[in-house]
C-alpha cells in the first residue's frame, strides 16, 4: 500500500464513508482504498486493533471480515510463529463482541475456522473449543458458531489445505463427532423456549451431517433426531424454527445417500418423514405455504435419497413407493412452487428408469407419472380472468417451461397416445373452459414430436372428443392429418391464448406436415392469420421458421410467398428473434431451389438489408451521426449462415456473384463504425458467414478484406478480426498461392495483439483476445504447420501460449491448450504428407526450447490456477509431448515434482514422497491419454 500503514483514524474514516457517506463516488473511493488496505500486510494489525478497540459495529465487521478473508487468502504471509498468537487474538475477541452483533460473531467464527483447518499446530480444536467455553452460557451461542463452520469450511474453495490435510482434519472432525453431538443435545434439552438456540443447534446438526462424518448407530438412537420430528410435526412450530429443522432432516437425507453403509439412521429417517403426512396436511389447511414448501422439500429429499432402492424393488422395505404418493400429494396443492420442488427427482427417475428399460418396472411406474402429468397439466393453466397470450419471461412462463423439459423426459413411460387421453380425463364433463383447453394444448405441443404417427387411433378419438364443441366437425373417421386440420380451422372467436398455443402446437407438428404436404396450404394460411396479428405475430413466425426447417423440399414452391414475407418483415409485430427466424426458414428453403435460380432470389433476399445499410450509411454521412446496423448486419449473417445449395466440383456457386456485390457496403459499414466492438463484431459475423457460404469463392475478397482488417485492428485491436481471420486460414490456409499472405496478416495481427496481452493483467483483462488468437494460431498448425513453424513469429506466439496456461477462462484457455496440443501432434502423427520429417523435426526444436518451460508450468497451473474442468485438456498437452519424446518428458516431469512446495503455509505436509514418485510412474506409465488425467486429477487435490 502506498505511503506506508494507514493511521487507525484514517481507516474509522474509510469505513464510515463506505456506510454513511451519502455521495457514491465517496463510497466508491473508500471502497477501493479499503479494498487495497485488505490485500496489505498492515491488514492483520490494523484488524486486530480495531477489534481491540470495539469503537463501532461498522469498524468492527469490517476487521473481523478483513481478518477472515486474510486468513483464507493470504495465510502465508504469517510466519509460523506468530500463528498460535493469532488464535488467541482471535479467541479473544469472539469472546469480547459476542454481544455486539451477531454477523460480526459469524465473520469471527469463520476467521477461527478457517485457521484452525490450515493451522498443522493446532491439534484437536473442536476438543479445545469445547473444554475451553461449554460450561459458559454466555459463551454457547459463538461456540456453536465456530462448530456450525468448522465442518462447512473443510470443502470451502477459499481454502487450499489440500487432500492430505483434508483427511486429516475429517478423521479428527469424525473423533470429536459424539462429544459435538453430546453438546448439542444438552443445548437442546436446555433451550426450553429458547428458540434462537434450538435454531443453532439444528444449524450445527445439518452442517455435521453434510460433512458426512456422524456415526449411525449412535444417531440412529439419538435424541436430537427424536427432537427434530417432533418440532416438524407440531402444529405450533414457528416458521424460521421449521425451516432450520427441515434444513437439518435434508442434510441428514443428503448425507446417507449411500443407503446401504447408513442403515439404520436411514430407517429413522425413513420412518421419521413417512410419519410428517399429517402436518403437511395441517399445514395445507392453514395455508402456511412456508412449511408445506419446506415438507415437499423433505419429502423430495427423501424420495432422492431412496431413488435406487425404489426402482430396485418398488414396493419393498425402503424401496416403498409412499415416497412417491407423498410428491403427489405434493404435487395436488394449488400452488405450481409446490410440485416444482419434486421436478429433479421426477427427472432422475425418468433417467434411472430409462436406462434399465425393463418394461415391467414401466409398468409399475406408469400410474405415478400419468397421475403427476394430469397435476402438471392442471398446474399449467392460465387464470381464467387471464388477458393476451401466454408469458414466456414471467415466473409462471418459466415454470411451464420445465414443465415442458419435464413432460418430454418421462413421456416414454406413458406413451404420448395414452398421455393425451390422460389429459382429457379432466375435460369429459361438458364444454372445457378456455383454459383448460389451452392447457391441454400446451402439453400436447410438448410432447408433438414424440409421437408414433403410425400409431394414433387412440389420439384421434381422444381429439375428436375433446375439440369438437370448438371445430368444424368431419363425417369422415379422422386421420392424423385430419385432426391437424381441425386445429387449424380453430374459429377466431376463441380466447386468444388458445389460439397462441395452438400456433406453437402447429409448429411441433412439422414433421407430420412433412409426410403430409397437401396440409402444406391449410397450415400456412392458418400461420398467415396469426403472423398478421401483433400478439401472435412471433409464435407465428416461429412455426413458420420450423415448417421450413422440417419441410425444405416442399416449401420450395412456396419461396415466393417466403420472399414476400421477408421484403415486408419490419410490417410484422415481430420480436427481434422471430424475425431473424423467419429470415433462417426462409434461407433454408432458397437453398433446395434449382441452382439457376438461387443467385437470383438470394440477391431479392439480401436486398433490403442492403439497402436499409445503404441508407444508414447516406444518413450518417449528411448529418454526421451514426445510426445502428446490427439489425441489418443480423438478418444478412443468418442468410448467408443457412443457404448452403449442394455445388459440385467445378461448378461456381450460385452465392459468389451476390456477396461480391455487398462486399463494398459491408466494408463501407465497417470503416463507418471501426471504433464500436459491438457493431464491428456483427460486421465481422456477417463476413465471416459470407465466406463460409461460398467457400473458395470469396477468393476475390481476400485481398481487400485482410488489407481492411490488418488496418482497422492497429487502431482498434477488437478481438473478432483475430475470429475472422482464422476462418480465412481455414478456408485457404492449404492454398499455396494464399499461405503467405496469411503468414503476413498473422504476424500483423499479433504485434498489436502482443503489445494488448503484455500490459499489467493484459491476459485476464483481455479473455476473449487470448480466446480468438489461439483460436486463429490452430487454423495454422491445422491448415499449414510447416509455414508457422518456420516462421519468426512462432517463438513469440508460444511464448504467449505459456504465460495464458494460467488463465481461469473455460474458452480461452481451452483454446491456448488446444494450440499447444495439436502443435505437438503434428510432429507426432506421421500422416504421410511430404512433409512429415519437417514438421517433426520443427517440433523438436521448439520442444527443446520451451518443453521444461512448458511442463513446470502445466503442473503448477493445474496445482495453482486452474479450475479441475479443464484437466482433461491440460493432460492432452502432456500426452502428446510424453508421444512425442517420453524419455526427455519423464526427466522434465521429475524435475518439475523436485520443485513442488512439500508443505502448507500453516506447516501441514502438502504432499509425501511416495506420492510424488506415484504421479511420476502414473503419468509416464500412462498407455491412454485418460491414464494421464485421472492421474492429474487426483495429484492436484492435494494442492486444492
Amino acid at each position: 500500500m502506498e505511503g506506508g500503514k494507514p493511521t487507525l483514524p484514517l481507516v474509522y474514516q474509510a469505513v464510515q464513508a463506505l456506510y454513511h457517506d451519502p455521495d457514491p463516488a465517496g463510497k466508491e473511493r473508500a471502497s477501493v482504498w479499503l479494498g487495497e488496505l485488505q490485500r496489505s500486510m498492515y491488514a492483520w494489525e490494523i484488524s486486530d486493533q480495531l477489534l481491540q478497540l470495539k469503537q463501532d459495529v461498522e469498524s468492527c465487521y469490517f476487521a473481523a471480515q478483513t481478518m477472515k478473508m486474510k486468513i483464507q487468502t493470504s495465510f502465508y504471509e504469517l510466519p509460523p510463529e506468530t500463528h498460535t498468537s493469532l488464535r488467541d487474538s482471535l479467541l479473544s475477541h469472539i469472546q469480547n463482541l459476542k454481544e455486539l452483533s451477531p454477523i460480526i460473531v459469524t465473520q469471527l467464527a469463520l476467521a477461527i475456522a478457517d485457521l484452525a483447518l490450515q493451522m498443522a499446530s493446532w491439534k484437536g480444536c473442536v476438543h479445545t473449543l469445547i473444554e475451553k467455553y461449554s460450561n459458559d452460557v454466555s459463551s454457547m451461542p459463538f461456540l456453536i458458531e465456530i462448530l456450525t463452520v468448522l465442518p462447512e469450511e473443510v470443502h470451502s474453495r477459499s481454502l487450499r489445505i489440500g487432500a492430505n490435510r483434508r483427511t486429516e482434519i475429517i478423521e479428527d472432525l469424525a473423533y470429536y463427532s459424539t462429544t459435538v453431538v453430546t453438546l448439542l443435545v444438552t443445548c437442546a434439552e436446555k433451550s426450553g423456549h429458547d428458540e434462537k438456540m434450538l435454531i443453532k443447534v439444528f444449524r450445527c446438526l445439518g452442517s455435521w451431517f453434510n460433512l458426512g462424518v456422524l456415526d449411525n448407530n449412535f444417531m440412529a438412537s439419538n435424541q436430537l433426531l427424536m427432537i427434530l420430528f417432533q418440532v416438524l410435526q407440531r402444529d405450533e412450530t414457528s416458521t424460521n424454527l421449521h425451516e432450520a429443522a427441515s434444513d437439518c432432516v435434508c442434510s441428514a437425507l443428503y448425507g446417507i445417500e449411500n443407503v446401504a453403509i447408513h442403515m439404520p439412521l436411514a430407517m429413522q429417517l425413513f420412518q421419521g418423514v413417512l410419519s410428517l403426512e399429517t402436518a403437511y396436511h395441517m399445514a395445507v389447511a392453514r395455508e402456511d405455504l412456508d412449511k408445506v414448501l419446506n415438507y415437499c422439500r423433505i419429502f423430495t429429499e427423501l424420495s432422492e435419497t431412496f431413488l435406487e432402492m425404489t426402482v430396485r424393488t418398488p414396493g419393498q422395505g425402503m424401496g416403498d413407493l409412499r415416497t412417491l404418493e407423498l410428491l403427489l400429494i405434493c404435487a395436488g396443492h394449488p400452488q405450481y412452487e409446490v410440485v416444482e420442488i419434486s421436478f429433479n427427482f421426477w427427472y432422475r427417475l425418468g433417467e434411472n428408469l430409462y436406462k434399465m428399460n425393463d418394461p415391467a418396472l414401466h409398468r409399475v411406474f406408469k400410474p405415478y407419472i400419468q397421475r403427476l402429468l394430469h397435476s402438471l397439466a392442471r398446474h399449467c393453466q392460465l387464470d381464467p380472468d387471464h388477458e393476451g397470450v401466454p408469458e414466456d419471461t414471467d415466473d409462471f412462463g418459466e415454470f411451464r417451461m420445465r414443465v415442458s423439459d419435464l413432460v418430454k423426459d418421462v413421456i416414454f413411460l406413458v406413451g404420448s397416445m395414452e398421455c393425451f387421453s390422460q389429459l382429457y380425463s379432466t375435460l369429459k364433463e361438458g364444454n372445457p373452459p378456455w383454459e383448460v383447453t389451452e392447457a391441454v394444448l400446451f402439453i400436447m405441443a410438448a410432447i408433438a414430436k414424440s409421437i408414433d404417427p403410425f400409431n394414433h387411433e387412440s389420439l384421434i378419438v381422444t381429439l375428436k372428443c375433446f375439440f369438437l364443441p370448438l371445430l368444424v366437425p368431419s363425417e369422415n373417421n379422422p386421420t392424423l392429418t385430419e385432426v391437424l386440420e381441425q386445429v387449424v380451422l380453430l374459429p377466431e372467436t376463441v380466447h386468444i391464448a388458445v389460439r397462441y398455443t395452438s400456433i406453437e402446437l402447429v409448429g411441433e407438428m412439422s414433421e407430420v406436415i412433412d409426410r403430409n404436404p397437401c396440409m402444406l396450404d391449410p397450415v400456412l394460411i392458418f400461420l398467415m392469420k396469426g403472423l398478421r396479428e401483433k400478439p401472435l405475430a412471433s409464435v407465428a413466425a416461429k412455426a413458420i421458421h420450423n415448417i421450413c426447417s422440417v419441410c425444405r423440399d416442399h416449401m420450395a414452391q412456396h419461396f415466393q410467398g417466403l420472399l414476400n414475407i421477408a421484403r415486408a418483415l419490419d410490417s410484422f409485430a415481430l420480436s427481434t428473434e422471430a424475425a431473424v427466424g423467419l429470415l433462417k426458414g426462409t434461407a433454408l428453403v432458397l437453398a433446395r431451389l434449382p441452382l439457376e435460380k438461387i443467385a437470383e432470389c438470394l440477391n431479392d433476399l439480401c436486398a433490403v438489408q442492403v439497402m436499409a445499410l445503404r441508407k444508414l450509411l447516406a444518413q450518417d454521412s449528411s448529418s454526421g451521426k451514426s445510426s445502428d446496423p446490427t439489425v441489418w448486419l443480423d438478418r444478412l449473417a443468418v442468410i448467408f449462415r443457412h443457404t448452403n445449395p449442394i455445388v459440385e466440383n467445378g461448378q461456381t456457386h450460385p452465392c459468389q456473384k451476390v456477396i461480391q456485390e455487398i462486399w463494398p457496403v459491408l466494408s463501407e459499414t465497417l470503416n463507418a463504425h471501426q471504433s464500436d466492438n459491438r457493431i464491428v463484431e456483427r460486421c465481422c459475423r456477417c463476413l465471416r458467414f459470407a465466406v463460409r457460404c461460398v467457400g473458395k469463392g470469396s477468393a476475390s475478397l481476400l485481398q481487400p478484406l485482410v488489407t481492411q482488417m490488418v488496418s482497422v485492428y492497429q487502431v482498434y485491436p477488437h478481438s473478432c478480426f483475430l475470429y475472422l481471420g482464422s476462418i480465412l486460414v481455414d478456408e485457404y490456409g492449404m492454398e499455396e498461392g494464399c499461405r503467405q499472405g496469411l503468414l503476413d496478416m498473422l504476424q500483423a495481427l499479433c504485434m498489436p495483439t502482443f503489445q494488448l496481452l503484455e500490459q499489467p493483467n493484459g491476459l485476464r483483462n483481455h479473455p476473449d483476445t487470448v480466446d480468438d488468437l489461439f483460436r486463429l494460431v490452430t487454423r495454422f498448425v491445422q491448415r499449414s504447420p510447416v509455414t508457422l513453424l518456420s516462421s519468426s513469429i512462432i517463438v513469440h506466439i508460444i511464448q504467449c501460449a505459456i504465460a495464458a496456461t494460467t488463465l481461469d477462462h473455460r474458452d480461452a484457455n481451452c483454446s491456448v491448450m488446444k494450440f499447444i496440443r495439436d502443435l505437438i501432434h503434428t510432429g507426432v502423427t506421421n500422416d504421410h504428407e511430404d512433409d512429415f520429417e519437417m514438421r517433426k523435426r520443427l517440433i523438436g526444436h521448439v520442444m527443446e526450447q520451451h518443453g521444461q518451460q512448458l511442463v513446470t508450468q502445466l503442473i503448477n497451473t493445474c496445482c495453482f490456477c486452474l479450475p479441475p474442468y479443464t484437466l482433461p485438456d491440460v493432460a492432452e498437452v502432456l500426452w502428446e509431448i510424453m508421444v512425442f519424446d517420453r524419455p526427455t518428458f519423464c526427466r522434465w516431469l521429475e524435475t518439475t515434482l523436485k520443485g513442488l512446495p512439500k508443505e502448507t503455509a500453516g506447516g501441514a505436509l502438502s504432499v509425501t514422497h511416495k506420492q510424488l514418485t506415484d504421479f511420476h510412474k502414473q503419468v509416464t506409465s500412462a498407455e491412454e491419454c485418460k491414464q494421464v488425467c485421472w492421474a492429474i486429477r487426483e495429484f492436484t487435490r492435494l494442492y486444492r
